[in-house]
């Protein structure tokens, strides 16, 4: 039986299948990255608040950072392709609850284990809203207009991470660090609704994953990112983030010979980089 949500959903959508309401499209889209954005940065600023808060050492407020940045850059690639297999839609709305209730969580947190797990979940939330917000762009424009809607996208959110820091120290100052993971949650809800009743569906669902690249790049990026937050976190070149360098490194190569066997059946096919020259 339609749902409210589909009839909804219907009357945002021409007869040709072109998007009806664009500027709540790029609501929807950017409210959703600017999650992301805005929490790449202003937790800097929150550092030595939560520290004093709940007694975390340096390592702990290093990782606050890492255990979000880890799981964004390791799973990136396969929140494209399990939105490509999945929805688009039910990926960003998925990824963007995961997001809120993540953020709750850290703002809930009694002690740094819990703020270092909220965290990751953050991270993995926005490993699936980041891809699929700007996959529902392309979906839902075309031609200049789509380039338009991408660089409004891409703008916005340049100015979410640039504001992420004062607005951040506003409110660490003047209510609390936990107040910068409550102040997520207005922008996930609007997110969630205008894609819900704005944002028509799309993938291509009988497309299956590329589980080895999915597996292969999930590690690779995974390993990478954790060498050079090692190294940061030690400053000196340990036998730690050389071994998981060096790995993530080959896995990349693994990745890429594997993608280029796999062709149209890859999660990231190799021809995307190809320059091909046009024909007068």
């Amino acid at each position: 039986m339609p749902t409210a949500g589909d009839h909804a959903l219907a009357s945002a959508t021409d007869s040709d299948g072109g998007a009806r309401h664009p500027g709540w499209i790029l609501v929807a889209t950017i409210a959703a990255s600017s999650l992301a954005f805005i929490d790449g940065s202003v937790v800097n600023v929150a550092l030595p608040s939560i520290g004093r808060s709940l007694g975390a050492s340096p390592s702990d407020l290093q990782w606050t950072i890492n255990a979000y940045l880890l799981p964004l850059s390791a799973l990136l690639l396969l929140g494209g392709a399990a939105g490509d297999r999945f929805g688009r839609r039910s990926l960003l709305i998925v990824g963007t609850t995961l997001f809120a209730f993540s953020s709750v969580l850290c703002a809930l947190a009694p002690r740094s284990g819990l703020l270092l797990a909220g965290r990751g979940f953050q991270g993995i939330g926005a490993a699936l809203l980041m891809p699929n917000s700007l996959a529902v762009l392309g979906d839902a424009f075309a031609g200049e207009a789509r380039g338009r809607a991408i660089g409004t996208w891409a703008s916005i959110g340049a100015i979410a991470s640039a504001v992420g820091p004062p607005l951040g120290g506003w409110l660490v100052g003047s209510i609390g660090w936990r107040a910068i993971f409550l102040l997520n949650l207005p922008v996930a809800a609007l997110a969630i609704i205008a894609t819900s009743c704005f944002v028509r569906e799309s993938g291509e669902r009988d497309r299956p994953i590329d589980w080895l690249g999915a597996l292969l790049a999930t590690l690779a990026l995974g390993l990478v990112t954790l060498s050079l937050t090692t190294l940061s976190e030690q400053r000196e070149l340990t036998a730690l983030p050389m071994l998981t360098g060096t790995a993530g490194a080959v896995l990349l190569v693994i990745l890429v010979l594997h993608e280029r066997r796999a062709g149209e059946r890859a999660m990231m096919p190799v021809r995307m980089f190809a320059s091909t020259p046009s024909s007068a």
